[in-house]
């Protein structure tokens, strides 16, 4: 699920930054999945050690 939220936020970013659409809220919406993503990579080494 977090996989393609992400990869749905990707495109929807390449594409405002193609056309030039909402570039703010795009650029605002891929830092916080990129954080998300972030959060979940370290949860799930702490998970494993």
């Amino acid at each position: 699920m977090l996989w393609t939220i992400i990869i749905i936020i990707l495109v929807l970013w390449l594409l405002g930054l193609i056309a030039d659409i909402g570039g703010g809220l795009i650029n605002l919406l891929l830092i916080v999945a990129l954080v998300v993503f972030i959060f979940q990579m370290l949860n799930m080494r702490k998970g494993k050690s």
